[in-house]
């Protein structure tokens, strides 16, 4: 999950030092077939295109891409400074970038738009400012506006227009929901339904659907804590709080129903290298019949976390728990994974250094830990009854890696040398690096740049129709191109 930074927390100046060569990475193959990735989830009649619609690139929250990314060939960047930590990144049937980014100093919420022909920052809007981690989560919807809940929990619609004296972002809708938010809570997750509603769910657990076109909201209560995004498909919502994954669907007067809940081990503590006490993955919706079959989350189990895969037509069992990441001694995360076909990817951020917490967050056992990076991929089996462990890849990948199913390759950046909390701005080497999700072998890694300015603070990137990766950073977002 995405954060924004105190400035208290931040580097007055940044050492530039020459560029560490990327290190060969290996992976253990245990059993790697050829299985085609995908297909796709359907697409949100709600949202953009899916691979830029949201965060996870679509509302299952799969985080692949149909477009292929920049290759493994030679590669352009270029920077668009925004004094920001952006984790959402979308792009509209117009072609142009928005961007939903939380200020370095004041930690204030602000849209960007940004000309996808040379990456400038052309409009901004700042939103009235809520917690630290609420309102991250946002969606570009079908008429190319950004979804997003401002800080005094209203539900808007930011438009981009273009006038005689150049473009502008105005909220050209808005919803309140003020009233089905409990006193000193947040929305944190926020999602469309297929009906024309949005989903949303509250740190504090109440979850909830908002009809913006009468303005009628109707909650229901988990009592757990929910620190992550929530995902939709036809007929089916998915939230995970910090004891249980729930399928919901609704009353026909919008209510939220419960259809099950499967709790989980979420360990004895919070883990270093995640932000909760609990699954730190966005459910995933996946399946290799309509992409819409199974639904996953990983635990938060000790020593190793686990993969865990749910039918969602067949109720809260699961169809395996596989242990993952077991390269290593200890494991857990704080990004979702990728879910594609019978395919899902797993990154492990145990350890990572994250530079803010939520407000209440528990210590963390124990108070820190190396950072290792590496991913996993586990197989659902072809009868749909079980998963293997397919390989563990010992890439330490920064950032939330998305899957294009158009080239068949995994894009990320990647980090090498110091990856302490200091190390992480001031020495570390950052990589644009993509991976060969048969083997979890790196093929390639192009250096992109030292320290805060280029570090990806575990965000994922969103890959645009023309095969521009644009990818989110500690401050601003960096373009990459093929060439």
């Amino acid at each position: 999950m995405p954060f924004s930074l105190p400035a208290g927390g931040r580097f007055a100046a940044l050492t530039l030092a020459v560029a560490l060569s990327a290190f060969a990475t290996t992976a253990t193959s245990v059993h790697a077939d050829t299985t085609a990735y995908g297909p796709l989830p359907p697409r949100n009649p709600a949202t953009a295109s899916n691979g830029t619609a949201g965060m996870h690139g679509d509302s299952a929250s799969s985080d692949t891409t149909p477009y292929p990314g920049p290759g493994t060939g030679k590669i352009s960047y270029s920077r668009t400074a925004l004094a920001s930590a952006c984790p959402t990144i979308v792009v509209g049937a117009d072609g142009y970038v928005v961007t939903l980014c939380t200020t370095i100093f004041g930690q204030t919420p602000t849209a960007h738009l940004i000309d996808p022909a040379n990456g400038a920052d052309l409009a901004s809007l700042a939103l009235p400012k809520g917690s630290l981690f609420g309102g991250v989560y946002s969606y570009l919807d079908n008429n190319d506006r950004l979804v997003a809940v401002d800080g005094n929990s209203n539900l808007v619609r930011i438009g981009h227009h273009r006038g005689g004296s150049g473009w502008t972002l105005t909220v050209d809708r808005s919803t309140p929901l003020a009233g089905a938010v409990p006193a000193g809570d947040n929305i944190v997750g926020l999602a469309p339904a297929w009906n024309g509603k949005v989903w949303f769910a509250t740190t504090g657990g109440v979850i909830g659907t908002a009809d913006t076109d009468t303005g009628a909201v109707r909650t229901v209560a988990t009592g757990e804590g929910v620190q992550n995004s929530i995902s939709t498909v036809p007929g089916h919502t998915a939230v995970a709080t910090d004891h249980a994954l729930y399928l919901l669907s609704e009353a026909p007067d919008g209510t939220p129903v419960i259809d099950w809940r499967a709790p989980y081990d979420r360990g004895p503590a919070r883990k270093p290298g995640q932000l909760s006490w609990g699954t730190g993955a966005t459910p995933s919706f996946f399946g290799p019949r309509d992409g819409t079959e199974y639904v996953t989350i990983t635990d938060n189990a000790a020593p190793h976390e686990n993969l865990l895969v749910y039918r969602v037509d067949a109720g809260p069992t699961p169809i395996c728990a596989t242990p993952v990441l077991t390269q290593y001694s200890n494991s857990g995360t704080e990004d979702a994974v990728i879910a594609s076909g019978r395919s899902v990817f797993v990154t492990n951020t145990y350890g990572y250094p994250y530079p803010a917490l939520p407000e209440g967050a528990p210590a963390s056992q124990p108070a820190s830990a190396n950072f290792d990076g590496g991913l996993s991929r586990v197989d659902v089996n072809a009868e749909g009854t079980g998963c293997d462990l397919v390989w563990n890849s010992s890439v330490k990948s920064a950032a939330l890696p998305r899957l294009s199913v158009a080239d068949g390759r995994i894009y990320t950046v990647s980090v090498t040398g110091p990856t302490g909390s200091a190390g992480l701005n001031t020495f570390a080497s950052y990589h644009h690096s993509v991976l060969d999700p048969a083997t979890g072998a790196q093929l390639t890694s192009s250096f992109l740049g030292i320290g805060l300015v280029y570090n990806p603070l575990q965000m994922t990137g969103t890959t645009g129709p023309d095969g521009t990766l644009y990818q989110g950073t500690e401050t601003g977002v960096v373009r990459i191109t093929k060439g």
